[in-house]
């Protein structure tokens, strides 16, 4: 009676755990290793693969947030602009104002002396207000990215500009976009687009006047560095 008692829980033992041990088993000609679940990890950002591409992605970013003020492309609502933006913060966070002609737009593709692509704008500087000099040619450099989003220049084109200081890779671009540029006519005055229009309704001098004198435009340049 013991003995086939042993017998059955022999039995049982065998039928409970040979099945296991025999899924783990290999068939013929298999690995018997067996690979853990693969790890599944947030997509990562690739590294730029050059110290050009690192400079360039820099450098966009710089151009993009270096401003005060956003980088608003020609004929975006003015309303975008920040509150309480005026004539004096376009004038205070310009380096160099002044007005004149296009000579010249040469491309400079990156290099080890160009870290990034630029274009490379040469003006004849008719007036100045701030950082040039009337009669002198002045050249300076945009980011390509820039020049591709839609800030570009044309030979022969009048402008006056409000630029700022050079970055560290002696880029610069106008102050809020499209506010820190405008176009002047064939009798020197200033024209102000309806995005100038909307943002200088409260300046003393240009308020309410589609253009002005450059000597007008020079004296509310003036009043708003006195206002710092």
């Amino acid at each position: 009676m013991h003995g086939r008692s042993c017998s059955c829980l022999l039995v049982v033992f065998v039928l409970i755990f040979a099945p296991g041990n025999l899924r783990g088993q290999s068939s013929p000609g298999q690995s018997s290793r067996v690979d853990p679940a693969p790890e599944f990890t947030a997509p990562v950002r690739s590294a730029p693969s050059n110290v050009a591409e690192a400079d360039a992605s820099q450098a966009s970013t710089h151009e993009q947030l270096r401003p005060h003020l956003p980088i608003n492309p020609p004929g975006a609502p003015a309303h975008n602009l920040p509150l309480g933006f005026g004539f004096p913060l376009l004038a205070r966070a310009a380096g160099t104002i002044f007005s004149g002609t296009i000579t010249a737009i040469r491309r400079r593709p990156a290099s080890q002396s160009e870290v990034v692509e630029t274009v490379a704008i040469t003006f004849r500087v008719e007036n100045a207000i701030r950082g040039a000099t009337p009669g002198q040619d002045l050249t300076i450099s945009q980011w390509i990215g820039l020049w591709s989003s839609g800030q570009r220049y044309r030979v022969g084109e009048r402008v006056l500009l409000f630029l700022y200081p050079p970055s560290k890779l002696g880029l610069t671009s106008c102050v809020a976009g499209a506010m820190g540029r405008f176009t002047i006519d064939l009798r020197g005055r200033v024209l102000f687009s309806a995005q100038h229009l909307s943002a200088f309704q409260s300046d003393p001098i240009l308020g309410g006047k589609s253009r002005v004198s450059f000597s007008d435009f020079a004296l509310a340049v003036r009043q708003a560095g006195d206002e710092e």
